[in-house]
């Protein structure tokens, strides 16, 4: 007689795991909501339901609160009773997340850069994620001072936090056992095996500490028709496994989407996993060596979320590392965690000759540090605004074909995060101290502490907060909140200003300030270039002029108060390509060697 078709097995192990976290005691206070079909809105019980205006990807329900996440923006947003989601919420900040799970104090979840993050209470332990590699983690499962994830490589599952009884959730006789999916309770967790597809439970708060349950074999996902499945794949024998009455899908993991994702971007510009493996991780006592104990004379810089120092790592390679504010400003915490999350996430999947290099970080206790590529010529601002840059024959930076070059490759640097980058990221802070010059005087954008994800395919704009430099940020997005790509493109329209009248975004006009932007675009409109333009390097020649007149356009063009009227990044990108190639050919101005080493 032929079997019957299995009963749905991913339902009763769902079902069963939710009784095992039911036979402890409920958190207090504790939040039930759910998704309503079809429409996204979150209902709930024992406490009021969100906004209805909140679309939601999914949602979880934590001690006296639910979290969930939007579906315009990715961006995590909670309620309730509990103070401690309006915590988690304000720590995520604008964070665009992939998945998120509640403990009854505490949230996790996978960033779209597949981050593995933490936010909520720090008792036990819960935020001490032990890696912060992309695509390290998939399935997380939260108890009520514990946390665990499976790790991607080989399905094992890695716990933290559990204060006293952390061992009793690292068991030896599970050190070597792959899991399919864990769910967690109050005090223990169980696990679906990848070997026979049996249920295993552990923890201080399951009897006898360990335990095979007596159930027949779970499949890990229901039995669905072959067209029913996503780009990740099914399971191997899900054909048996339904009694040939479907196959089983596998589950649609952010990893396996990115690395599908990422194999259509443009060939030698975009990151593999394998670029992310090389990020490495340092201890504090390394980096404290490497600059001479944070010492002042190393001293080169700030950055969104610290100060940067330069470095030397014992094996004599030079870095820059950027440390974390401590000590006095330690209230800003919750900012340093969010832009060292973000850069993190970032750099650590990006690869482009533009932009600068992610060597690797530290992260222990409350000291949160990134170590990058050395720069050695230092930024842009520092070098054109440099006091002692009065001749011409004191900068290499005073040669009209240098200052086009660097405003291009500048460009092709945002042109691949707009582009090339799966998901497309603002930078939201271009300015030339953000654009570093390396030994070659090749330019490299840099600190994305307040990037973002950008939004959706089938949307062009996202709301968020206004964030950037005086100067240089896009006035429509600080009046409005409404970010999109042409955000960069006006801060990259004030760096062509600043390249081409040698002025700073902001500067003084007798007793006033005055933004370059305010002062060049009426002249230039005007005609009159010729009065604005940096006056510490040559007039231009023939060929040199016409450049000069289409940077001119390009930038009057970038600074146009409606987002909409600039003009794209690739269309810059063209157009300075042009630029340049007017130039070459050209009359060389004389180099010479600056000191950027303060």
């Amino acid at each position: 007689m032929t079997p019957p078709p299995p009963l749905s097995s991913a339902a009763t192990i769902i079902t069963f795991l939710t009784i095992i976290a039911a036979t402890s005691p409920p958190p207090l206070r504790s939040t039930s909501s759910t998704l309503a079909a079809n429409n996204g809105e979150a209902l709930c019980w024992r406490f009021p339901s969100p906004e209805v205006a909140w679309k939601f990807r999914t949602i979880t329900s934590g001690g006296g609160f639910s979290c969930g996440i939007l579906t315009n923006n990715s961006r995590v947003v909670c309620w309730g009773e509990s103070e401690i989601g309006d915590e988690i919420q304000r720590e995520f900040g604008n964070l665009t997340m992939w998945s998120i799970v509640a403990g009854v104090s505490h949230a996790c979840g996978l960033t779209q850069t597949g981050i593995l993050i933490c936010k909520g209470s720090n008792s036990s332990g819960l935020l001490d994620v032990p890696s912060h590699l992309p695509f390290e983690f998939e399935g997380i499962a939260m108890g009520s001072n514990h946390s665990c994830a499976i790790q991607s490589k080989n399905g094992l599952v890695l716990c933290w936090g559990g204060g006293s009884r952390r061992s009793e959730f690292v068991r030896d006789e599970l050190k070597y056992e792959s899991f399919e999916a864990i769910e967690a309770g109050l005090d223990f967790i169980c696990g679906l095996t990848t070997k026979n597809l049996s249920v295993i439970c552990w923890g201080p708060g399951w009897s006898n500490g360990l335990s095979l349950l007596p159930l027949p074999m779970a499949i890990p996902g229901p039995c669905v028709q072959s067209s029913s499945c996503s780009i990740c794949g099914v399971y191997p024998n899900s054909d048996s496994l339904c009694a040939g009455s479907g196959i089983i899908c596998k589950s649609s993991s952010l990893k396996c989407q990115n690395s599908r994702t990422l194999r259509r971007q443009r060939s030698g510009t975009s990151t593999s996993s394998k670029q992310a493996d090389r990020v490495e991780k340092f201890s504090l006592t390394e980096l404290g060596v490497a600059t001479n104990n944070f010492s002042p004379e190393n001293k080169i810089g700030r950055g969104s979320f610290g100060t940067v120092y330069r470095g030397e790592l014992a094996d004599g390679r030079k870095v820059a590392i950027k440390r974390g504010e401590i000590g006095a400003r330690m209230k800003k915490l919750r900012e340093k965690e969010t832009a060292f999350d973000s850069e993190l996430a970032l750099l650590s999947r990006l690869h482009h000759k533009h932009l600068v290099e992610l060597v690797g970080f530290c992260q222990e206790t409350d000291e949160r540090l990134l170590v990058y590529e050395h720069m050695s010529n230092g930024s842009l601002h520092d070098n054109l605004h440099n006091t002692n840059n009065i001749e011409n024959r004191c900068s290499v930076l005073n040669s009209w074909r240098m200052r086009i070059k660097i405003a291009l490759d500048a460009a092709r640097g945002i042109d691949y995060l707009h582009n090339y980058a799966v998901p497309p990221i603002i930078h939201r802070d271009i300015k030339s101290s953000n654009i570093l010059l390396d030994v070659n005087w090749t330019a490299k954008v840099s600190d994305f502490g307040l990037s973002l994800m950008g939004p959706e395919p089938d949307q062009e704009s996202m709301s968020s907060k206004a964030v950037g430099t005086v100067g240089y940020i896009d006035p429509e997005y600080y009046v409005l909140n409404i970010l999109t790509v042409k955000s960069d493109v006006y801060g990259l329209g004030v760096v062509l200003l600043e390249l081409l009248t040698g002025k700073r975004a902001v500067f003084k006009e007798g007793l006033c300030p005055m933004g370059v932007v305010e002062y060049a675009v009426p002249l230039i409109a005007a005609g009159e270039l010729d009065s604005v333009l940096d006056k510490r390097v040559a007039p231009p020649d023939v060929r040199e002029a016409e450049a000069v007149e289409l940077v001119a356009y390009i930038a009057k063009h970038c600074v146009k108060l409606q987002g909409w009227e600039r003009p794209s990044i690739t269309d810059i990108v063209v157009n300075l390509e042009r630029a340049l190639a007017l130039c070459e050919g050209g009359i060389s101005s004389p180099t010479c060697y600056i000191d950027n080493s303060q």
